[in-house]
């Protein structure tokens, strides 16, 4: 398939976008410097596609200008890569609403003329440029500087490299390629996917934070595992997590469609078909109906959780390291049934290094160790009956801030496990299991809204107990049989925990 481009086409800017670059471009005039348009920005006018990410090239000394650039336009300058002059300033949004754009402006420095900066780009259809004084006058298709016929390259939809050089001077460009590909639905040129096999092992010597932004802006795409797999047949996947590798070929119990590594693929997807994201293609999306959605859960998954990052995408990552730990913590007993025994304890200690690894935050490291450290948490609340409010309450007190991330996260597994075979009652059973807790949930936390019964002076003045640990405990205590309501009064909290005392001291 090729996308036909009229060479006296103009490329038209819309309002917000004029007006930003107008204010760069006067900004840019006091320093008395030439500057470009070049990269993704420029590529996705020609193709009509919406960005919030420009790329300026400037002949002069970018760590002196961009940050100057960065104070008059209210944004943040970040470092990106300082070995290659690499910075980006980040604007605030200009609307209250998650889905308004927030602009990123990468500024790079340009060797010698705007040519031989362009042959120095990683692939065709984004070394081209355009000046930036022209491009805000309103210019033709024709105007384009591209000496590496990237237009052409757009209309035939592939990504192509511009030499055979451009991933051992970036090796972030591996995993770019990939991503190109899947964010604009083009195919990657095979002689630049054999250039990308024999170069996958560099992967190694790349910076964790470009690694952990090309991560996330994959995961974006509602057909991921598509993308993680390509990585992996292009042999990236277990060079960036090499822990994965161990996970191919094995086996698990027979209630499982895949193994371990291709389940977890899958279970990427099932996120976003439980999230109403995606499709699932092992069922039809009438499973869904026994899941109670609510723009409420919707604004949830949204929810920004760091630069670059929310609750679905580390959702989405904690699908890929779940099973992780399997490997290692595998068993058969003395039935012949494979067991798994403590993977999930073992596998919130791998991700959290693997993490760290990719410089993902503080935040987002904990939320997704924790969503594998509890990820069978939500099944095992309860068996055949309905969990009893102690159970939930402990439930959402240890799961924290990712309790209904695992909720969501329990059914996509269940999803990836089954796959054809999923058996509806089952199914069911497990969707009302999680309605339940959801609804019981928001009922604790109403009983929770009253002030405490009481506080820790109370205890020690009551019990002659010493500040400590103790009373602390005590304390949590309380709390969980007040939402439970098994106590309602001071008195009765008192007593309460005279007795958890008595008991420990044996009497």
């Amino acid at each position: 398939m090729m996308v036909a481009i009229e060479a006296d086409l103009n490329l038209s800017l819309k309002p917000p976008t004029f007006s930003l670059l107008s204010q760069i471009e006067g900004l840019l005039t006091n320093f008395n410097t030439r500057a470009y348009i070049v990269g993704g920005f420029l590529r996705d006018l020609v193709i009509k596609r919406e960005t919030a990410d420009i790329d300026i090239a400037l002949k002069a000394d970018v760590l002196h200008i961009a940050p100057k650039v960065a104070d008059n336009l209210g944004g943040k300058f970040v470092s990106l890569d300082e070995r290659n002059g690499i910075y980006r300033i980040i604007l605030p949004k200009t609307g209250g609403h998650p889905d308004d754009k927030q602009w990123q402006i990468d500024f790079s420095a340009i060797e010698g003329d705007i040519e031989n900066d362009l042959s120095q780009r990683d692939f065709t259809i984004d070394a081209m440029a355009i000046d930036l004084n022209k491009i805000i006058q309103g210019v033709a298709i024709s105007d384009i500087i591209d000496p590496f016929n990237g237009l052409q390259d757009i209309e035939k939809q592939i990504v192509k490299t511009t030499s055979d050089t451009v991933f051992k001077k970036d090796a972030v460009r591996l995993l770019r390629a990939v991503r190109l590909a899947d964010e604009l639905g083009f195919t990657i040129y095979s002689e630049t996917e054999d250039l990308i096999r024999q170069n996958c092992h560099l992967i190694a010597t790349i910076a964790g934070e470009r690694l952990r932004e090309e991560l996330l802006r994959l995961l974006e795409n509602t057909k991921s595992s598509q993308s993680v797999l390509y990585m992996d047949d292009l042999g990236l996947l277990t060079n960036l997590i090499s822990d994965l590798a161990e996970t191919k070929g094995v086996e698990q119990p027979k209630e499982h469609q895949w193994d371990v590594f291709n389940h977890s693929v899958r279970a990427i997807d099932a996120i976003d078909f439980v999230l109403r994201k995606g499709n699932w293609q092992y069922t039809d999306m009438k499973v869904l109906d026994y899941i109670n959605w609510t723009s409420e859960l919707a604004e949830h998954f949204k929810s920004k959780v760091s630069s670059g990052s929310n609750r679905r995408l580390l959702l989405k990552l904690a699908a890929l390291l779940h099973d992780i730990a399997k490997p290692q913590t595998k068993i058969i007993n003395t039935q012949g049934r494979i067991r798994f025994l403590g993977h999930p304890k073992q596998g919130a200690s791998i991700v959290t290094s693997i993490l760290e690894r990719l410089r993902f935050s503080t935040r987002e490291t904990k939320q997704v160790a924790t969503i594998v450290y509890h990820h069978l948490r939500p099944v095992q609340t309860s068996r055949d009956e309905s969990p009893t409010d102690r159970a939930i309450y402990r439930y959402f007190r240890d799961t924290d801030e990712v309790a209904i991330d695992v909720l969501f996260f329990s059914l996509a597994d269940h999803l990836a496990t089954r796959g054809l075979d999923l058996n509806i009652a089952a199914w069911r059973q497990h969707s009302n299991l999680v309605n339940y807790m959801l609804n019981q949930h928001k009922k604790q936390r109403n009983e929770i809204k009253p002030p405490k019964l009481i506080n820790g002076h109370d205890l020690m003045r009551n019990l002659n107990l010493k500040p400590g640990p103790e009373v602390g405990r005590l304390l949590e205590a309380i709390r969980e049989a007040h939402v439970c309501r098994e106590i309602k009064t001071k008195d009765e909290a008192l007593v309460y925990a005279h007795n958890l005392l008595t008991s420990k001291r044996g009497g």
